[in-house]
């Protein structure tokens, strides 16, 4: 069975989770944000500090990092966000980078804003599957 893990930001909760249920019914094993996964306790609601401090306190950079390494494929739930259409933060850039420098297949679930790191995301030649999951190629 072929491992995806999405990356997105906690603000796009919803539509990862949608997406996941939609991958898993198709049967694929599908990892998500701990952030998603622990919504009530990690709302975005907190400030930097706090995110800051869970982030120190849990690893969770270098346990994404992991995390990404065992996956099969890495899938960007990117939808808009602060008036940006498919909106793509320092956290999921990072964890772009992380795929690409471990080779692993790259899909951006929506087209790729323009942002002052544009040129960097496109470099990792994502595919863009502009919102349709059937042309994931797992």
């Amino acid at each position: 069975m072929k491992k995806i893990i999405i990356c997105g930001s906690i603000s796009a909760a919803d539509e990862i989770i949608a997406v996941q249920k939609k991958l898993e019914d198709r049967g694929y094993e599908v990892e998500t944000p701990e952030g998603v996964k622990h919504l009530g306790m990690w709302g975005e609601d907190a400030t930097t500090e706090e995110k800051t401090d869970r982030k120190i306190k849990h690893d969770l950079i270098r346990l994404y990092y992991e995390k990404i390494k065992a996956s099969d494929i890495v899938l960007v739930v990117n939808p808009e966000k602060k008036g940006i259409v498919g909106y793509i933060g320092g956290n999921t850039f990072l964890e772009m980078g992380f795929a690409h420098i471990l080779g692993k297949p790259l899909y951006v679930l929506h087209e790729i804003p323009e942002l002052s790191y544009t040129s960097e995301i496109l470099a990792m030649q994502p595919v863009v599957l502009r919102g349709d999951l059937e042309k994931l190629q797992v």
